[in-house]
């Protein structure tokens, strides 16, 4: 006998097991995140099917685990082909499950942290709401520090009083060695800032942050990589924007290009970072801080373009979203960065990179050739230190030959 579920799927045989009474319910969770009727017809078959499973080996509903998918994949691999999004379908139901409150979530055990790994853990804390850096910040500082306890206190109990100088010039030594010298820097960085965290926490009195050595690196060694104007007008013109993906990519680059976000910025934009009375947008930048610009009106009229007639319906309050199920925000810098990459390919541009930064970049180096003072690329860039500006001086390749001493014995 056929049954028909929340009026989107046919099956074959009337529901059993303990999810029959939530399939209808499961189809609409899917069909609000935007998926296909064909994806949605599968995962709700594919969880009526794991449903008459779960009767059929006696599993009541609050007995329902994690481990439950998996063995039900197994034996279903033995009868028909598996497919390659089952195991996601599944976790889509339980998931769904778990927020309507029809089973129960699960109980993570944690682990208990060794002595060495509590030092790293507090520290991670006070970076983020103490000092409130960026969350790649945190994820690069954090590993530095617990590899230099490691090597200092190994399984023992961890003293920061007994530290000295010794150890953290023999710990630079050692690590700077197999370090890229970016990466070098960042480790003595990280290093200066948790043993300046110990002494303001009274765990050492040494001011040992100042024998952390500096390791030789060239400041600013190599030229911003840079896209060219005509390069971005060669992109622009090359998005379709008749489509919905087209609005949102012509809008992402149009920001990238004009106002030279970072690509984490544009994806982290929310509806109301925009003051549609004033033109303005507030962006939240590096260390939680915000950014407050006005919005070009080309900006402006691209990203309307993009609300009105290609954003899918959302509860989400982010400003672009992914236009595949489940639609829902970016997670991060690399859906931004993909746009980018993808676009660029499209279009046939030999860039010089394929990520988002070169706009940055570009847009910095154009403005110093219109003129443009290094204060005024820094406030646009929302840099923090002058000196994190100053790179672009390299870029100004007139000006830096008006400097430059006549070679010795004429032109060469």
């Amino acid at each position: 006998m056929k049954c028909v579920i929340n009026n989107q799927v046919v099956l074959s045989q009337t529901p059993e097991g303990p999810f029959a009474a939530y399939l209808g319910l499961f189809a609409g969770y899917l069909s609000a995140r935007g998926y296909a009727l064909s994806s949605i017809h599968r995962q709700v078959l594919l969880a009526a099917c794991f449903s008459r499973w779960l009767k059929q080996q006696g599993v009541e509903l609050h007995r329902i685990t994690s481990d439950h998918p998996p063995r039900y994949l197994r034996y279903r691999a033995r009868q028909v082909k598996p497919c390659l999004g089952d195991t996601a379908a599944l976790r889509h139901l339980i998931d769904f499950l778990r927020g309507e409150d029809v089973i129960p979530a699960e109980k993570v055990s944690v682990s208990r942290l060794t002595a060495v790994e509590r030092y790293p853990q507090a520290y991670e804390q006070h970076l983020r709401e103490a000092r409130a850096l960026a969350e790649a910040t945190i994820l690069n500082y954090v590993p530095f520090i617990l590899s230099f306890l490691q090597g200092c206190f190994g399984d023992g109990p961890v003293a920061l009083s007994r530290l000295c100088a010794r150890d953290v010039v023999m710990f630079v030594q050692r690590q700077a060695r197999r370090l890229h010298p970016k990466r070098a820097k960042l480790m003595t960085s990280a290093l200066r800032s948790f043993l300046t965290y110990a002494r303001y926490r009274g765990e050492i009195t040494l001011d040992l942050a100042a024998a952390v050595p500096v390791v030789a690196n060239w400041s600013m060694p190599s030229i911003p990589r840079a896209i060219s104007v005509d390069h971005v007008h060669q992109l622009l013109t090359s998005i379709d924007r008749r489509t919905a993906m087209g609005l949102r990519d012509y809008a992402i680059l149009l920001l990238l290009a004009r106002l030279g976000l970072r690509a984490g910025e544009v994806a982290f934009l929310e509806l109301n970072d925009i003051d549609w009375n004033t033109g303005a947008l507030s962006v939240r930048g590096k260390s939680g801080l915000r950014n407050d610009m006005p919005l070009p009106h080309e900006v402006g009229k691209a990203i309307a373009a993009y609300l009105r007639n290609g954003r899918p319906s959302s509860n989400s309050r982010r400003i672009f979203l992914r236009a595949k199920a489940p639609i829902r925000g970016f997670r991060g810098a690399s859906g931004v960065g993909s746009i980018v990459r993808h676009s660029l390919k499209r279009a046939g541009i030999n860039a010089p990179t394929y990520g988002a930064h070169q706009f940055r970049h570009g847009l910095a180096t154009e403005m110093l050739r219109q003129g443009a003072s290094l204060g005024e690329i820094g406030d646009v860039l929302g840099h923090r230190h002058p000196q994190t500006t100053k790179i672009y001086t390299k870029v100004d390749l007139e000006a830096l030959r008006t400097l430059a001493l006549p070679w010795p014995g004429g032109e060469r």
